[in-house]
């Protein structure tokens, strides 16, 4: 194979060519999107490796920050970011050490623990909003018109897969 050849191209030929032709084409677009997801965690890394943040813990705090309260139980953390529980436990594990978060126990209810953002958590998060605006989320590397329309295509297999997309 050439190194000038796309390799997605490449194993959709393949694809064909073994007998696989009625799978070709979905095995493409499952590859493309994920290529396209590393090619895009790697523009966010970029932005949030340097404020020593990950993109599981920059939602964190966006969703924290956007709470009236400032802070929501870790079970309802999970749930709007739509990730095991023990992965919230693990980002918010993090946060906390970084001075991002504070962990309280609900007064009326001591079972709940509540994830809390800080004041040098709202200064970070808007720090990286403001980087993933300006590097990532206003030029994603396609049109606008491209970007709505590619954003109602994977919300089809997200409702496809069982996930709520209104």
């Amino acid at each position: 194979m050439s190194p000038d050849r796309d390799p997605i191209r490449e194993a959709h030929r393949q694809w064909t060519r073994h007998g696989w032709a009625d799978a070709a084409d979905g095995m493409a677009m499952v590859t493309s999107v994920v290529r396209v997801q590393q090619l895009l965690m790697e523009r966010i890394d970029a932005v949030l490796r340097p404020l020593g943040l990950t993109f599981a813990r920059y939602e964190v705090l966006r969703l924290l920050s956007f709470s009236r309260a400032g802070g929501m139980p870790m079970t309802r953390l999970g749930s709007l970011l739509q990730v095991h529980p023990t992965s919230v436990t693990s980002a918010v594990d993090r946060l906390e050490k970084q001075g991002y978060v504070e962990r309280v126990r609900r007064t009326d209810d001591r079972r709940v623990i509540v994830a809390s953002i800080t004041d040098a958590g709202r200064a970070v998060v808007e720090t990286a909003t403001e980087g993933l605006n300006g590097q990532v989320f206003e030029r994603p590397g396609i049109t606008p018109e491209q970007v709505a329309s590619l954003t109602e295509l994977l919300g089809a297999v997200r409702a496809e897969a069982g996930d709520r997309v209104d």
